[in-house]
């Protein structure tokens, strides 16, 4: 992820584009390399943003809750597609190819 400057959280930007502009300048792979796991970096991202968090919970209403579920319904989309993948690739580095015009004398 790409180093932004950061701008200071806006009350009327909605909480989506803030969260999606923090993340994508947040240097999570960084983190990744020292040794952290996921949950260890999110934690990190969450306490270096809790002023700001702080501030958008403030406005927090019925449709930021369902725009944070649809949120949690693609990520976890994004997820199980990610694995597909993984297991995908795996599965086609474990396929050994036999050349059975080749014949044993």
């Amino acid at each position: 992820m790409k180093k932004i400057t950061n701008k200071k959280h806006n009350k009327n930007e909605p909480w989506f584009k803030w969260l999606t502009r923090e993340l994508n300048s947040y240097e999570a792979f960084q983190d990744f390399e020292s040794g952290k796991n996921p949950r260890e970096v999110a934690e990190d991202f969450i306490s270096r943003n809790s002023i700001a968090f702080s501030e958008v919970f403030e406005d927090f209403d019925e449709e930021d809750k369902d725009t944070l579920d649809q949120f949690l319904k693609l990520t976890e989309c994004e997820m199980h597609v990610f694995r597909i993948i993984e297991k995908q690739i795996n599965l086609r580095n474990r396929i050994r190819y036999v050349d059975f015009k080749k014949r044993k004398k």
